[in-house]
């Protein structure tokens, strides 16, 4: 009986054992995959470090008299520092309006039963369904009959039409994963519905607030198609409009173009530090829930 629980126990381990060469392999493809992750990346960092028009060079050379020239070009001959500013107070704003309403929406649809309940649902999930193009047009005559054109305001209200209903529904999985009898306990010490829920429930919905934030953050950042529709004018510009600038039809700077593109991805790469412990535990809250 020894024998025979020993042997299984060899062959389980066998089983559970790589040999050698799969062991090669699986590192081999992992490391070539994060060379190709990161290619893109360090290209761009070795690009905008290039001095003026040293990118029109056909030689591939690692470093070659490198040179912050691009950044002192767009940061002081562009009109890259008040797109960033435009794009920080886009980016802001709904970032803050948009953790505040996916947070609420969310308490509302995983807590109450009220009349239209499963209407708010349906209306959150038929939004998601709808591409930008389609979109444009709709809110472009919404925002001129409201004077929000070559406003902040308005871009932010679109930008929030895209973050919030996706948002609100991660936020519903999560409280849904928060027992009840919390709720219960905060209400029979003597708290609101809106104080359990501010001072009980958010706190421990950090992780999803976190994934919340950053999603709404990195939509408000990089979008291209409302900024360009919304935002005609030159002082009203954010960063992906006013990069489009540096691309011509028979030409582009591409020096300008990677060292915006490293300033650009720098307050992102902050936010995403910030979040960054919470990231996968809200990403995957509610998800075993039955």
């Amino acid at each position: 009986m020894s024998s025979t629980t020993a042997g299984s126990t060899g062959r389980a381990r066998g089983r559970n054992e790589r040999g050698v060469g799969r062991s090669i392999l699986l590192h081999a493809t992992l490391v070539a995959a994060s060379l190709v992750s990161i290619f893109p990346i360090v290209w761009l960092i070795l690009t905008s470090l290039k001095p003026r028009d040293g990118w029109l060079s056909t030689e591939l050379e690692l470093f070659n008299q490198p040179s912050l020239d691009n950044y002192t070009r767009v940061l002081t001959e562009t009109q890259f520092p008040t797109w960033l500013l435009n794009s920080v107070i886009a980016a802001g704003l709904t970032t803050i309006l948009g953790v505040f309403l996916a947070s609420t929406t969310g308490y509302a649809i995983s807590r109450f039963r009220f009349p239209g309940h499963r209407g708010v649902m349906w209306m959150l999930l038929i939004t998601q369904m709808f591409p930008v193009a389609i979109l444009i047009v709709p809110l472009y005559n919404l925002m001129a009959g409201l004077g929000l054109l070559n406003q902040i305001p308005g871009l932010v209200i679109a930008y929030m039409t895209v973050s919030v209903p996706f948002c609100a529904w991660m936020m519903k999985s999560y409280f849904d994963s928060i027992p009840r009898e919390i709720d219960e306990a905060g209400m029979v010490d003597g708290l609101t519905p809106f104080g359990t829920f501010w001072r009980v429930i958010l706190p421990l919905a950090r992780p999803s607030l976190a994934v919340t934030a950053f999603y709404s953050f990195m939509t408000a950042w990089g979008e291209v198609a409302y900024a360009s529709v919304f935002m005609s004018q030159e002082e009203k510009r954010t960063l992906g409009v006013g990069l489009q600038q540096f691309v011509g039809q028979h030409w582009s700077d591409w020096g300008l173009l990677t060292a915006s593109a490293v300033l650009i991805a720098v307050p992102a790469s902050i936010v995403f530090l910030l979040v960054q412990r919470h990231l996968v535990a809200g990403l995957t809250a509610g998800a075993t829930k039955s």
